[in-house]
């Protein structure tokens, strides 16, 4: 997907390649945007655990994870 803009918004289809959800790709869909919180606290959170993350993403099995942007990719139609 190099070179292809990335278009994420609350109910876009997509796979998680993160840590956070395990060594395997995993499909889910975006949930909630938190982007403007992203932008208002930046990296001035007072501490280094916990950072804000942009997505709030609903695998389909179930689990919620957030990440950000980098951890995305779009889902492919099937």
């Amino acid at each position: 997907m190099a070179g292809t803009p990335r278009e994420f918004s609350v109910g876009t289809a997509v796979v998680v390649r993160s840590t956070t959800s395990g060594k395997t790709p995993v499909p889910g869909k975006i949930v909630q945007d938190f982007g403007s919180a992203q932008q208002a606290v930046g990296d001035n959170l007072g501490r280094d655990w916990a950072p804000v993350r942009r997505w709030a993403v609903e695998l389909d099995d179930g689990r919620l994870v957030f990440v950000d942007d980098d951890a995305l990719e779009l889902r492919q139609a099937k």
